[in-house]
């Protein structure tokens, strides 16, 4: 063990902590940032980490805990990844993202997948996720899943494995951006000794895949809005930042309307059309038309309007199949099929427990296994058979024999640990992973980096926030090739680098802040100030539209307003007495990043 007092109290044992070895020694990827850190000292790095803390605190970063507004945990220890290993990682989530927009797209047309016996029809027939409107629709780039979010975890023999897909709404990535910028403030000196990628672009990369989703604009600037449930929604901090930073409106169903199966915003000037909503609102609640009739989270048509093929949805309407677990289990088989490649990350292996056999095997190893909802979210009906009760067994036999096809099982993987700063100091905790990638249609890009979530607590497995856990700032080493300075000017400020890809902080550079500026291209559309948008303003008749805007076979001048249009009700309950937070049932997900 390092004779450096900081790291003290952790007790790697096994060997799967990521910055120390069984022998005690420091690993090679973290030895640079374990010398800056133990330089620090325990009174210096202690003092620091309270004022990373207090600055989240300040900012109103939060999350959902217990139905409290919690200050979202941080820990001080970033998490470092090196160059090789990530290039592995990174190619094996765009793979999976590949195969994924494979399934989605023949899912809701041929259906060759099941035709040829890849995956059974029962998959299909018995998920809630399906959307029978959806059937036959293609957007007009083919994506569907413009933002992935695919949780990995390291297996006894440190390899990544995946361990769920997230293609509805997968959340959390603010937080990725925001540990970056609070790391860069407080700790600036610990990313001189190795060059750390960047990762402030996202949002400039985010709009460019929006962007390009958008239906045909006739040579028009396409018009992108981020869809919130709400400023009560535990996730608005997620969405005003994105918004904020990608340089487009921040909206709410109440601000948008259909009008002759085209989406339009109400703003102080006028209607606007919209090409592209990026929605944070579950599927039953994003047009009561279709879905729920009592939601007044959605917009009234917006159904209509997607399938005329005026506007786009991402991540789209009925990608609820591609985060089912037992999906999940079909990937590997998805990827060889689709793509005629090996995967390039595994899963963690996993029991269909509708299948008889594995149902049998795993009602007589209960108390060996974890097993779990396939629509759960946020670690919610987990059972990890080791820490559960007889009682807690009993009834979970019950209900896998009741509902088999409603769960599957997996082994206890020993997740790997990092350091990770508690009461007495530095203590070995658990973690994983979440990678976000963003597919433009030519190309799915995964953000260097991710989202490390950490569980506080002693021996506790499950890393989710609303089990009380915490993120760490993840740092994706650069190669050496692109570690080099750029002859003739500053590697750091610009980004740029031999290899042209790989961008490096530097928070030592005065002009340094954290996040990216948009690509050129993408600065000068996005330079105007967003519309004034307001839900107070009536809605205009076809007379006060512009020429270019007035919707195809739209009310005459002078009719009626839209029946069906919602009132303002930003944050209010719903119809059936609920907030607008616990409306979007499997949206916890997107009220923090528990998916």
């Amino acid at each position: 063990m390092s004779a450096s007092s900081l790291f003290r109290r952790v007790r790697p044992g096994s060997g799967s902590d990521e910055m120390f070895a069984a022998d005690g020694s420091v690993r090679d990827t973290y030895a640079a940032l374990h010398d800056a850190l133990a330089g620090l000292g325990p009174e210096e790095f202690r003092a620091r980490s309270e004022s990373l803390a207090h600055s989240y605190l300040d900012q109103g970063i939060t999350f959902d805990y217990a139905g409290e507004e919690r200050p979202f945990p941080i820990d001080a220890i970033p998490r470092v990844i090196a160059a090789e290993e990530w290039a592995r990682v990174s190619q094996g989530v765009s793979q999976r993202v590949r195969a994924l927009e494979h399934f989605l797209d023949d899912l809701y047309t041929d259906q060759r997948a099941i035709a040829d016996g890849v995956i059974p029809s029962e998959l299909v027939t018995s998920s809630t996720y399906v959307v029978d409107a959806m059937r036959g629709y293609r957007p007009p780039n083919g994506v569907r899943i413009h933002i992935s979010g695919i949780d990995l975890v390291r297996d006894g023999s440190g390899e990544f494995r995946v361990l769920e897909d997230n293609v509805r709404t997968p959340s959390g990535v603010s937080y990725v951006l925001s540990n970056r910028r609070a790391m860069a403030q407080t700790f600036p000196e610990l990313f001189a000794p190795r060059p750390v990628r960047r990762v402030g672009e996202y949002s400039g990369r985010l709009l460019g895949a929006l962007q390009a989703a958008a239906p045909d604009t006739a040579g028009e600037e396409p018009t992108v809005v981020v869809l919130t449930p709400g400023r009560y929604n535990s996730a608005y901090f997620e969405h005003s930042l994105l918004a904020r930073t990608m340089g487009v409106d921040l909206v709410e169903a109440d601000d948008l309307v259909e009008r002759g199966e085209r989406i339009y915003m109400r703003t102080t000037a006028g209607l606007r059309r919209v090409d592209v909503i990026y929605k944070r609102t579950d599927d039953d609640f994003i047009d009561p038309e279709v879905f729920r009739p009592d939601s007044v989270l959605g917009v009234p048509g917006l159904v209509r309007a997607i399938l005329a093929g005026n506007v786009v949805v991402s991540n789209a309407i009925g990608n609820g199949i591609g985060d089912d677990k037992l999906t999940y289990t079909y990937v590997p088989d998805l990827i060889r099929y689709y793509l005629g490649q090996e995967p390039i990350l595994p899963n963690v292996d996993t029991w269909r427990l509708e299948e008889p056999d594995s149902l049998a095997e795993v009602l007589d190893r209960l108390d060996e296994l974890v097993v779990k909802p396939v629509d759960g979210s946020g670690g919610k009906g987990i059972v990890i058979g080791p820490a559960a009760s007889r009682e807690e067994l009993d009834a979970l036999r019950d209900r896998l024999l009741t509902d088999p096809r409603g769960w599957i099982a997996q082994p206890v993987v020993q997740l790997s640990t990092i350091p990770t700063l508690v009461d007495e100091g530095p203590e070995e905790r658990h973690v994983d992973l979440r990678p976000f990638a963003l597919n433009s249609g030519d190309d799915v890009w995964v953000l260097p980096g991710g989202l490390t979530r950490v569980a506080l607590p002693r021996g506790e497995m499950v890393v989710n926030s609303s089990r009380g856990g915490g993120s760490k700032d993840t740092w994706v080493l650069a190669t050496e090739r692109a570690a080099a300075p750029v002859a003739g000017s500053s590697r750091q400020r610009s980004g740029t680098s031999a290899a042209g890809e790989e961008r490096i902080e530097d928070p030592l550079d005065e002009d340094y802040d954290g996040f990216e500026d948009l690509p050129e291209d993408a600065a000068e559309q996005t330079g105007r100030e967003p519309d004034p948008v307001t839900s107070a303003i009536p809605l205009l008749d076809d007379e006060d539209l512009d020429e270019s805007e007035r919707p195809d076979g739209a009310p005459a001048p002078g009719a009626a307003p839209v029946p069906g249009a919602a009132p303002a009700t930003e944050g209010a309950p719903g119809a059936d007495g609920t907030s607008a937070t616990a409306a979007e049932k499997e949206e916890d997900a997107d009220a923090q990043p528990d998916r």
